[in-house]
């Protein structure tokens, strides 16, 4: 089943009920190779820093943290 829409590359966005998201969020647990993937999910609304939930091989980056160009 489809429930998302890509913006980028590896990088989609859902706008289900939250019965919806914890199925989408349990299957795409199943299917990741915590060794290799990255899934990062993005509670959007107020205090999203607390809302931020980190699967996988990649550690989540702090977008208020230093920016070196």
């Amino acid at each position: 089943m489809n429930y998302g829409q890509r913006v980028q590359n590896s990088v989609f966005e859902i706008d289900v009920d939250y019965g919806t998201f914890l199925k989408v969020k349990e299957r795409l647990l199943k299917i990741i190779d915590n060794s290799r993937d990255s899934l990062r999910i993005y509670y959007l609304g107020n205090k999203w820093q607390n809302k931020i939930e980190h699967f996988g091989v990649k550690e989540t980056y702090d977008p208020e943290g230093v920016i070196i160009l």
